[in-house]
């Protein structure tokens, strides 16, 4: 792992399947929207040896012409929304702050969990992040300090306290504390 400055981190990692799926998944998504990786799958991309049935992704907020697009790719690319039967179903779920889930066909997990953001951390995600690049591609997932307070003060199941104290010791050199005592502060109001 080699940080380029502040905000981009070079990882030589051996794509696992779990990355494969997720990479055909960005690939179109980063055609149609800003988007951030959160939750489980930042410990697993840097390491933590634990299996997910999902990756959580936020998405920019856009209109139902603009999401159609998306849809209608991920569609024609072998994706399917396995919670909703239309693009007006997708939508109007994600738009009533819920999560809508794509898989690829003939599966369940795998999954993507994607939604818009529903609150001042999820924009926030969106806008200061990290870019991960790999052999096989690039991520943009949100700040490890977001994602140890989320973890660590939010959740607080013994998975995610696992998960933060993975990347706490993976990233122990470069976590800014006054960070990560900010986002401590907003997940615990």
């Amino acid at each position: 792992m080699q940080f380029i400055g502040k905000d981009t981190i070079k990882l030589d990692k051996v794509r696992t399947e779990l990355d494969r799926f997720l990479m055909d998944f960005i690939r179109i998504l980063e055609k149609h929207t800003k988007y951030v990786i959160i939750s489980g799958y930042i410990s697993i991309l840097f390491g933590r040896a634990r299996g997910t049935e999902d990756i959580d992704v936020i998405i920019e907020r856009m209109d139902k012409e603009k999401f159609g697009r998306l849809y209608d790719e991920l569609k024609k690319n072998g994706f399917y929304c396995l919670i909703a039967d239309s693009l007006g179903d997708a939508y109007g779920q994600l738009t009533e702050k819920l999560a809508v889930r794509f898989a690829k066909k003939g599966s369940f997990i795998p999954n993507i969990e994607m939604k818009f953001p529903k609150n001042p951390l999820d924009i926030r995600a969106l806008e200061e992040n990290l870019t991960v690049i790999m052999p096989f591609g690039r991520l943009i997932i949100s700040e490890i300090e977001q994602q140890i307070a989320f973890k660590r003060y939010a959740l607080k199941s013994e998975k995610d306290i696992e998960d933060a104290e993975h990347l706490e010791m993976i990233f122990k050199d470069h976590i800014d504390k006054e960070k990560l005592s900010r986002y401590r502060k907003a997940v615990r109001t």
